[in-house]
């Protein structure tokens, strides 16, 4: 099969940045099921994974974690899943990604794609919706009827928290600097839309904050505007010490870490969950609830075209989610 990896981290600017290399196909353990890859798309962790390559990786490290594709081989103790099912995942970084035709994945976390959607359109959506609902409904538990503040409105996750918190009951603001951003996260369902890239004054404090963008850059906000005992959600590793007392002690406030890989990547008895969600998320899609979160379509999967993937979204201008189809799917 044909892989897209990094030999060791290079800018994007780089001719050789991303290497396409001939691997063999690999073969299903007995829980995991062999998916012909249709689809992918590209995420913050993809860009760092590459950051942290400093020594020569032979094979090519394959990075990828949303895709969409056909199952064509199953394990003995694969349960719910036949060959020619049509699944979608986020998958697990403790194993190869999805830049490649052909992935083994363990049946517990994928579910079958919504039927109203593309294998484009399905791609987009896996891991930005699995970390958004872990982290409202399964780490801060919230409730209808209350207030949250998304930080990073228009990005991957903060594009699929808009939806899923305006279906929990929330009254939502996102926070979003460009008009077009702005625009997005309207279109997404957000109440109210504010200027991260101004000296932010919110006139109310939330119940919820959700900050996906940068950990430290907000903390001291976050402090100010969080309500007494309210909850915030985290996704982004701090670069530096946080202050963890008043105001946050004072006020109560519960803080909730949230990483979608932590069930696969331990093994955790609750490993089954993600697959779980993405069955609901697939029937709230399909009943119309739920949007896929892709901007547009960026072509097919190429050494160039995911350069400029990472580029994207290294720049932090990405919109939505950015989408690349295999060639083996036209």
């Amino acid at each position: 099969m044909n892989v897209y990896g990094v030999r060791q981290f290079l800018e994007v600017t780089a001719d050789d940045c991303f290497i396409k290399e001939e691997l063999p196909t690999p073969t299903p353990g007995p829980r995991d099921v062999l998916v012909q890859i249709r689809a992918i798309a590209i995420n913050p962790v993809d860009t760092k994974v590459r950051a942290m390559q400093h020594t020569w990786q032979d094979p090519v490290k394959i990075l990828g974690w949303d895709a969409s594709g056909v199952i064509t081989a199953i394990g003995k103790d694969v349960l719910g899943f036949q060959i020619g099912d049509e699944v979608y995942y986020a998958g697990d970084i403790s194993r190869p990604g999805c830049y490649a035709e052909f992935q083994c994945v363990d049946h517990r976390i994928i579910a079958h794609k919504p039927k109203s959607l593309s294998f484009a359109e399905a791609a987009s959506l896996p891991l930005t919706a699995l970390t958004a609902w872990e982290g409202l409904h399964d780490r801060m538990r919230v409730s209808s009827g209350k207030s949250l503040l998304i930080i990073g409105g228009a990005g991957g996750v903060g594009s699929i928290a808009i939806q899923l918190a305006k279906l929990a009951g929330l009254h939502v603001t996102a926070t979003a600097s460009r008009k077009e951003s702005a625009d997005w996260c309207r279109r997404l369902g957000a109440d109210a839309v504010i200027d991260h890239s101004q000296n932010m004054v919110a006139s109310v404090s939330f119940d919820y904050i959700a900050n996906f963008v940068n950990t430290e850059a907000y903390w001291e906000k976050m402090g100010e505007w969080i309500a007494p005992q309210g909850a915030m959600l985290l996704i982004v590793e701090p670069r530096k010490e946080l202050r963890l007392g008043d105001p946050l002690k004072a006020k109560c406030v519960s803080i909730h870490w949230e990483f979608m890989f932590a069930r696969s990547r331990y093994q955790t008895s609750d490993m089954h969950r993600q697959g779980e969600i993405l069955r609901d998320l697939a029937a709230l899609v399909d009943a119309g609830k739920i949007q896929h979160t892709m901007h547009q379509p960026a072509g097919i999967v190429s050494t160039s075209s995911l350069a400029a993937a990472h580029g994207l979204i290294e720049s932090g201008k990405a919109l939505g989610k950015i989408v690349l189809t295999m060639a083996s799917s036209e």
